[in-house]
This record gives structure tokens, sequence and C-alpha cells, in this order.
């Protein structure tokens, strides 16, 4: 009897132009990378919406592996709401050559690509489709002189649309870490966040709360903000790990604001590992 492939049956092949030519295997959509890079893991960092504190996450995890002795990128893919480079102090325009495009370069060895490093001025509005963006961020997988390289953090965009989906699709991920804070609809649209990693076929590393509490300058009371965490809970139902519980804490946003991140050490995720 005749294997079924893709979903068909047998009989379907008389009448099929494929015929003969497809196969059992779902259709590798992986982009080739730039023959200038050999990265060794790419790790996400998502949230199934704004405002979490993602790319202040993003950078804290890249900069404990610069701390370990890593070699480490940031890919900024959040093209139409970039951070990154200011929060390292980056305002260089990105420079190439035939093989490709430099990343920058922060003051602790961080490699960085964004869009703000492309624009004329890193003021400038980015109006385009979802499709034009998705581009943008697989060129700067497959376009992008990364070198040789330990980790590789994606900062994603929020949300579950155009541009996770590419990198999912596009870029050898070989794990997300999920950032969320203690509302109880953050919490429920985590849980989307996983639904799709999982859908993807991408391991979930664990999660991170950020904003879990204030500690009181006079007396050192936690002060849960934004309501009581229920980040356990919610990692036990997904079966993941909590990898960090990170307060509202005045040094690391006036490290962003001084745009000085590339000397933070973040206490709160000092026991993550990747």
């Amino acid at each position: 009897m005749a294997e079924q492939q893709n979903g068909c049956e047998p009989s379907d092949c008389a009448n099929c132009a494929q015929a003969g030519n497809c196969s059992s295997k779902p259709e590798d959509m992986k982009a080739t990378p730039n023959p200038f890079s050999d990265v060794k893991k790419v790790i996400a960092v998502i949230s199934g919406k704004g405002g979490v504190g993602k790319s202040m996450v993003t950078a804290s995890l890249a900069r404990k592996m610069v701390k370990e002795g890593k070699k480490v990128g940031i890919l900024d893919a959040d093209v139409t709401g970039p951070s990154i480079p200011k929060m390292y102090g980056v305002h260089e325009k990105a420079m190439g050559n035939d093989g490709g495009i430099f990343p920058a370069e922060a003051k602790d060895g961080t490699k960085i690509m964004s869009i703000n490093l492309l624009l004329e001025n890193e003021t400038d509005p980015v109006i385009w489709r979802g499709p034009v963006i998705s581009g943008m961020v697989q060129q700067f997988w497959t376009e992008v002189m990364w070198g040789e390289m330990d980790y590789l953090f994606v900062d994603m965009p929020p949300g579950t649309g155009d541009v996770p989906l590419t990198v999912f699709q596009s870029l050898p991920v070989d794990g997300v870490v999920i950032v969320t804070s203690p509302q109880d609809l953050v919490s429920m649209i985590v849980k989307k966040a996983y639904s799709m990693a999982e859908q993807m076929n991408i391991p979930v590393l664990g999660i991170i709360e950020n904003y879990s509490y204030l500690t009181c300058p006079n007396c050192g009371e936690q002060i849960p903000l934004f309501g009581e965490s229920k980040i356990e809970s919610i990692a036990e139902e997904m079966d993941v790990p909590v990898l960090g519980k990170m307060p509202v804490d005045m040094a690391l946003a006036q490290a962003v604001e001084d745009e000085n991140f590339s000397e933070v050490e973040n206490e709160y995720l000092a026991d993550v590992e990747l």
C-alpha cells in the first residue's frame, strides 16, 4: 500500500502535479544564516503584550552571559519600537561590505543589530506593513555578519503576530523565555505566548516576572504594586520553571535612562540557566 504523504490519501496522487516529489516531512522554512555568522544558540525573549519590560529582561540576560565570558549578541526584532541600542548607548550607523552588515558593538562587547542603526534619524517612525517588517527581521539573520557567537538573544515585539511567526519559522530558535507581570490580564496573555511557542515546537525555557514588587526604602517591606504574584501557579500549569522575579528597581531604570546598561548586573536573574 502506498505511503500517505502530507495528509494526502494515496489515490490523490493520480491528479496531483507534485506526485512523486512531495515528502511526508514538513518543509524546512529556516533562512540561511550569513556565511560570516557562527551562532551556537538562539534565544527569543517574548511577551504576550507590551509594557512588561521585555527589552530590559533581554538585555539583562545578555549581560549575565557576557559576565560569564560568553560572546553575545542581541537581534532587536521590535522594529517599530526599538529600544536596545539606546539602552546600551549605541547610536552610530551600521556599516557593511560585500559580505553583509556589521552589527554595532556595545562597550561590554555585546553585538547589536536594530533598525535604529539603519535609519537616517533614530527618532524617525517605521511606518511599514507587517510583511515588510518581517522581511527586515529575517535580513537581520541572513545579512548581518554576527561572527562567532555563543548566544544570540532576539528581543521580540509583543504579541503573536507576523514577526514572532517569522522568527520562529526562519531562525533556528533553541528556546524562548516568556516575560510577564503580575496582573491577571497579562497572566492570561502569557498563555497565548506559551501556546504559540508550543505550536511552533519551540521549547519554553521558563518565565520571568517583572514588576513583581517594590521594596519600601524605609522599612524594606515588599509592596505588590500590580497585585499579588501568581507566577508560580501559572508556571506549574504550563510545566515550565520560574527563572526569576524582578522588582521595580530604580537602579535598573536609571541605567536605561543613562544609556549604560553595558555596566548592569541584574542580581534578580543571577541563577538563570539557559
